[in-house]
């Protein structure tokens, strides 16, 4: 028996923890990191506020945990989807696909990314801290399309910018453009109009006037 209750005590730590997370990330989402308290993420969840404290010591512990989060499981799904893409062209598309697809499921994701564009408080000197691994999966796929002469010399953060970051726009402005012009980023024929878009886009990006 004594064997047992660690066990059961840890699997109900954990269940704990990823509640935390989950709340944590819709408050951080909505609030952003300055408005957000450990007070409101312990109301969504229905604990008291030393609970959290006794995963997360304070507010930039929880933080970090929630983007790590987000960052890290955006980097598997997206090496889940690219498993089976051989060429570079269909890595990148499976690459877009993947960070647009995990922006619809999680939307408060796509928002905190969003914030941390617009505020780097959070992070300090270190904006890239947990977000490098998606830098890197654009970097490494563009790098590869290249030397192998199927895209044209491009900057990965060119890209990035004017290309992948639509998925963020997709999904973060569904509903702040004016009520005539809202629309619905879960609505699965919304997501392929778009994904259709970002995809002539990317080609036009990376093999538009190649030499």
């Amino acid at each position: 028996m004594s064997a047992i209750r660690p066990a059961v005590r840890q699997a109900r730590g954990d269940i704990t923890r990823q509640s935390i997370l989950d709340a944590a990330e819709t408050v951080f989402a909505d609030l952003g990191y300055a408005g957000a308290r450990l007070e409101d993420v312990a109301q969504a969840v229905g604990i008291r506020r030393p609970s959290i404290v006794y995963y997360f010591p304070g507010k930039q512990e929880l933080y970090d945990a929630v983007e790590s989060d987000i960052f890290a499981a955006m980097h598997a799904f997206v090496l889940e989807r690219t498993a089976a893409a051989t060429e570079p062209m269909d890595r990148l598309l499976a690459l877009l696909d993947g960070w647009l697809d995990f922006m619809v499921q999680r939307p408060a994701a796509a928002r905190i990314i969003q914030r941390l564009i617009a505020d780097a408080g959070p992070r300090g000197d270190n904006p890239t801290l947990f977000s490098e691994l998606a830098l890197r999966d654009m970097e490494m796929i563009i790098a590869d399309g290249v030397d192998a002469g199927v895209f044209r010399p491009i900057p990965p953060m060119l890209l990035l910018n004017g290309v992948a970051g639509g998925a963020l726009f997709f999904v973060c402005n569904s509903r702040q453009l004016g009520a005539h012009r809202n629309y619905d980023a879960s609505d699965p024929a919304e997501v392929e109009r778009f994904r259709a878009l970002l995809h002539t886009l990317a080609r036009a990006a990376v093999a538009g006037d190649a030499p």
